[in-house]
């Protein structure tokens, strides 16, 4: 599935939207290159989530920041990572594999530590201030998501 937003507000939008299909558990893979919208969706996540979208800044810095709302949200950014092996002693697993929402940027990184199960939106840099959104899902759940998550935003 793809969708295009031609505004940060409508990125805020789409996210806040995706929320709403969210029951907790799920990890969501944000990919795109340096300034392609990752946090800014993120942000729009956590704002559906009942977060104040305000308080959600890239965990860059921090690897992993975690915010309560309808459910909590772990928001992974893996940017600094130099190998897969760094996160090892983290217990990333109680993490990924919680009743939160995880949100994990630049997952590329994780390799052989990517879950075998989720939803990935890629965010493509467009014309202007265009991103494309290109959803993608693996596992059974996942594209049952992907399909209430299309139902929800294609209009």
């Amino acid at each position: 599935m793809k969708k295009l937003s031609t505004s940060v507000n409508q990125t805020l939008k789409i996210g806040k939207r995706l929320a709403r299909k969210l029951c907790g558990g799920e990890i969501i893979l944000l990919s795109g290159s340096l300034g392609a919208g990752k946090t800014v969706l993120a942000k729009g996540i956590a704002q559906g989530l009942g977060i104040n979208r305000h308080n959600v800044v890239s965990p860059t810095f921090v690897l992993l920041r975690i915010y309560k709302g309808k459910y909590f949200l772990n928001h992974f950014d893996f940017y600094r990572l130099k190998s897969p092996k760094e996160i090892l002693g983290l217990g990333y697993e109680e993490y990924f594999y919680s009743d939160a929402v995880t949100l994990i940027e630049w997952p590329e990184r994780l390799k052989f530590l990517l879950p075998g199960e989720f939803l990935k939106i890629k965010l493509i840099v467009k014309a202007g201030n265009s991103r494309l959104l290109e959803f993608t899902a693996k596992g059974t759940g996942y594209k049952q998501l992907l399909k209430n998550i299309y139902e929800d935003i294609r209009h």
